[in-house]
């Protein structure tokens, strides 16, 4: 590859911008005269990109080898007119897909073609053969040209009309370009291993170093049995590519080889007898993807005349139909929304509460889909989908470990079960007034506390929010091995809210909490691991670790204790395809059945509604058939339209003058990052398999993180004002001197463009108005810039709860509060006063303690500085001061804030702790080496004596 394919990171990308280049090259060339130096030019350029096409086709059905070799072919003979007409032809099936009819002989001829459908005129379209939905197949066999093509013919003689699906074939020779292909294809839905194949190919395959990795040719050996290769291979493009269906084809012993590796194919087939029975299991194993048995009950339900004397008026729309007034409301939102509007709660259309139809097949495929055990679907938001898993695992008393800056329904969650919490502090980051995600080394400190107080048998759960909403993504496995070395019945739930997209990357998927949850459950079960557990456990024994050796340490969690035990709750509607609120639950949990089915039976009773909107449901169905089939493909191009965005941002003389897309580097410190790789992605893939692979932190790519400071608008400003008001763009999250972008599997490349030109637009206008300011005007201008671009006040930690509401059990003082018992205290309104801030700080000032009565969030940066119970602190007065936010959620502008009066605290507090008592803080964060320095166990838990 040249210099120029570094500025893409995936593959389909590259090669469409190349045929693209090559088409207009070629056109180039025919039209200039038949000799000249400009006509050499574009014959290099061809030839440029020929070659650079030339390791890539091989990968992909259309054009396919075949033909590819016929546009060089004609290239290299001068026939430039021809070579002009295939390249065109070829670049327009592509371009619109018109080769995914199957008929690659005619792709590319239909002039119809260039003009891409109207989505207002989908419902209207009838169903044609060109609605037969397309797929590649991949082939792992060694094959002669002429074998190739009779197999590719054969297997289109077997095509009927009514079929549902179409594919083509592409087959290749080796292990190591199997894994190639299904890296780069994302059009692949099944492979066909035939028993004896290459381990390495014979080609070079260096110019594709930059998207993928060939090491499983390390793996394949020729002395290796063929049923060995198969089945590392099969693995291998399992973990690679798991939605594929796998079919192995052998000549001998087809019932033997089935008994010894069937466990990883979906089935086994005897090459003489099997291929087409290869083909239809092909298209079954397809379309078993393809169901949808929720949405497919509600569209049958729709069409069947009933007569609804229950609830719901506009039960078929008949509310409407025969209204005078609300017409309209069919011509906006069509009639079949409401013709499948029904508040049955069984026949076809089964029960949310109870299902045992169509809903429960529904949700099973989701688990297959997501990795789960079990995959629950939630109809009003992630919000709920906490409440629920906190509901069904946390008792009264439990204490729960929690990430102080996880959302907010978290915090409702603890206060509804009456957990006593333990928060977790993130690494902050001042320079941009956020902060990040917890440290490992703070979470096990927590722990240990715990364990030293004779209190680890009450904690029940860790609540950690994965990735966050700047994208800082954990070593999810890591810290859950860790985690159950020392608490070994620990659950975990992880708040995938916005990263339910990242099952399918075969990088990202290893930091989600189903694939971690699995992997960990395999490790735990290896016995390679049970061997080193046992020399780990000796090396302990004979010198007993300290505190301090735990925490600077990796720790193992013993295989004959560890229980997997993990939850994960995902917002669909924010990364993938779902009506709003449509969420998910997924679970991966060795005890479930045993221990937890009861009580989620109750709580997702307790928090779903009787009456759940059916096409909410539908949605959450058909989004999980959309990524099943083409999730890779779709998350491929998400995280490179972030790319592309990152690049223009930063390369534009103009906006990096104003503007910068922060990396990873700026986000996570080097503590956290022993790759020490700045900008993972932006470096090739490797470096981010690698980034991905060993940090205990790494930022999602698909989050751009915009530093504003430099335009003189916060971010608050710059969102409503500029982006929003002005050019309608729309975005979530802002801090002090930062915006956050998000691309999703709906961005598009011209959508990348629009932001680049209203960005543009916004820096070119704030340059011309600086450059016509007047002296004092420039002075207030820099004056804010340098604010926004100055340190902030300090980040506060977590101030402790005031003794009150602290568990004084135990050998010694740990810091979880009960969150209930404050939260309701200020249902009584003579429990309560408003003081302002002038107020509070008087009365910090002569010694007294403040407790807040209810929640405090600034918006931005959206997490809460105050809860129910905690005490104030200088720092958290000084950080809201500094923070200039229009929105302080719990906070009165005209009275201040809520809090506790001192005789409700002293009415409440035991005796022997009124009217002063030991406060618990958690000590601000520092790296593991100004830990050691310090003499302090780090992130620990200190006494403050008020």
């Amino acid at each position: 590859m040249n210099d120029n394919s570094r500025a893409y990171n995936s593959v389909w990308q590259l090669r469409g911008d190349s045929w693209c280049r090559l088409e207009e090259a070629a056109d180039r060339l025919i039209r200039t005269s038949t000799t000249g130096a400009l006509k050499e030019q574009y014959a290099a350029i061809c030839k440029d990109l020929l070659d650079k096409l030339t390791p890539l086709e091989p990968y992909w059905a259309y054009p396919g080898s075949l033909q590819f070799a016929k546009v060089q072919r004609l290239f290299s003979s001068g026939s430039h007119d021809k070579f002009a007409q295939a390249v065109s032809r070829i670049n327009r099936a592509l371009t619109t897909e018109s080769y995914r009819t199957g008929d690659v002989d005619h792709a590319g001829l239909d002039d119809t073609d260039m003009f891409p459908v109207d989505p207002r005129t989908l419902e209207q379209q009838p169903i044609s053969k060109r609605d037969q939905l397309y797929f590649e197949v991949l082939v792992v066999a060694s094959l002669t040209e002429a074998q190739e093509r009779a197999l590719r013919n054969e297997v289109r003689s077997w095509r009927r009309p009514d079929d549902e699906f179409v594919y083509e074939l592409v087959v290749v020779s080796s292990g190591d370009e199997a894994l190639i292909a299904a890296r780069l294809n994302v059009n692949l839905q099944a492979a066909v291993v035939r028993r004896r194949f290459s381990h390495r190919s014979a080609r070079d395959l260096s110019s594709l170093s930059e998207f993928v990795d060939t090491h499983i040719s390390d793996e394949l050996a020729d002395h290796q049995s063929p049923d060995e290769r198969a089945q590392i291979l099969a693995t291998s493009l399992a973990d690679l590519r798991p939605e594929m269906d796998l079919y192995l084809m052998t000549e001998i012993e087809v019932e033997d080889i089935a008994g010894r590796v069937g466990l990883y194919f979906r089935r086994v087939f005897h090459a003489r007898e099997g291929v087409l029975e290869l083909h239809l299991s092909i298209l079954h194993g397809v379309a078993a993807r393809y169901r949808t048995p929720f949405f497919s009950a509600l569209k049958q339900y729709s069409h069947r005349p009933t007569g609804v004397f229950h609830a719901l008026p506009i039960s078929q729309g008949k509310s409407i139909v025969n209204s005078h007034w609300i017409k309209d409301m069919v011509s906006f939102y069509g009639l079949d929304v409401f013709m499948a509007e029904t508040s049955a709660t069984c026949g076809g259309l089964d029960s949310l509460l109870e299902p045992t139809g169509p809903l429960r097949e529904a949700q099973q495929l989701a688990a297959e889909t997501y990795g789960s055990r079990h995959s629950f679907f939630v109809t009003n938001g992630t919000s709920t989908a906490n409440k629920i898993v906190t509901q069904s695992l946390v008792a009264p008393g439990d204490i729960v470990l929690l990430d102080r800056n996880c959302h907010q329904s978290h915090h409702y969650g603890m206060m509804m079960a009456g957990a006593n919490v333990i928060y977790l502090e993130a690494y902050p980051l001042v320079d941009y007034s956020m902060y990040g995600a917890v440290p490992l080394r703070e979470i096990k400190s927590k722990l240990l506390a715990l364990k030293q107080a004779g209190k680890l048998d009450r904690v029940k759960m860790i609540s950690l929010t994965n990735c966050t909403f700047d994208g800082i993504v954990y070593d999810v496995q890591r810290v859950m091995e860790e985690c159950l070395a020392i608490k070994p019945d620990l659950v975990f739930l992880w708040d995938e809210a916005w990263f339910a997209f990242a099952r399918f990357h075969p990088v990202y998927r290893n930091r989600t909490a189903m694939a971690s949850a699995r992997k960990l459950r395999e490790r735990l079960q290896d016995k390679d691991y049970g061997k080193r557990y046992e020399e780990y456990l000796k090396a302990e024994i004979a010198t007993p670790p300290t505190d301090e050796d735990l925490l600077n340490r990796r720790l193992m969690a013993d295989p004959a204790k560890a229980r997997v035990r993990v939850y994960a709750t995902q917002s669909t509607h924010k990364t993938l395809t779902s009506l709003r609120q449509g969420s998910m639950i997924h679970v991966y949990d060795q005890d479930f059945d045993q221990k937890v089915s009861e009580a989620f039976h109750e709580a997702y009773m307790a928090h779903t509604s009787t009456s759940p909107n059916y096409q909410i449901l539908a949605s959450l169905d058909l989004g999980r058939r959309q990524v099943a089939l083409e999730g890779v493909e779709l998350v491929q191009r998400q995280i490179e339209n972030a790319m592309q965005l990152r690049d223009a941002i930063d390369n534009h003389p103009l906006l990096s003058k104003y503007m910068a897309c922060l990396r990873t580097s700026d986000l996570i410190p080097d503590d956290f990052r022993p790759s020490h790789i700045a900008q993972p992605l932006r470096s090739g893939l490797k470096n981010m398999e690698s980034a991905w692979a060993a940090d205990e932190f790494v930022l999602d790519p698909s989050r751009i993180t915009l530093s504003i400071g430099h335009t003189g608008y916060d971010g608050d400003e710059f969102k409503r004002d500029q982006l929003m008001d002005r050019h309608g763009v729309q975005i979530n999250k802002t801090s002090r001197n930062t915006v956050l972008f998000m691309t999703n599997i709906g961005t598009t490349r011209s959508s990348v463009a629009f932001l680049v030109e209203v960005l543009v637009k916004i820096a070119r206008e704030l340059d011309e108005r600086i450059g016509e300011m007047g002296i004092e005007e420039r002075a207030r201008f820099e004056q804010r810039v340098h604010r926004l671009t100055a340190k902030s006040a300090a980040m506060p930690n977590f101030s402790g709860f005031h003794p009150a509401f602290l568990d004084h059990s135990g050998s010694g003082q740990t810091p979880e509060g009960d969150v209930r018992k404050a939260f309701y205290l200020s249902y009584t309104d003579t429990n309560c006063e408003y003081l302002s801030d002038a107020q509070i700080a008087e009365k910090l000032d002569a010694g007294g303690d403040v407790v807040s009565a209810t929640f405090v969030t600034p918006y931005p940066p959206g997490f809460p500085v105050l809860v129910p119970g905690q005490v104030f602190s200088r720092e958290i007065l000084s950080f809201i001061r500094t923070l200039d936010t229009p929105e302080i959620h719990g906070y009165q502008p005209d009275f201040g804030y809520r809090v506790y009066t001192d005789k409700a605290i002293e009415m409440i507090s035991p005796p022997v702790l009124a009217p002063k008592a030991v406060v618990v803080q958690a000590v601000p964060h520092k790296s593991a080496k100004a830990d050691k320095a310090a003499g302090e166990p780090g992130n620990g838990v200190k006494a403050k004596q008020n």
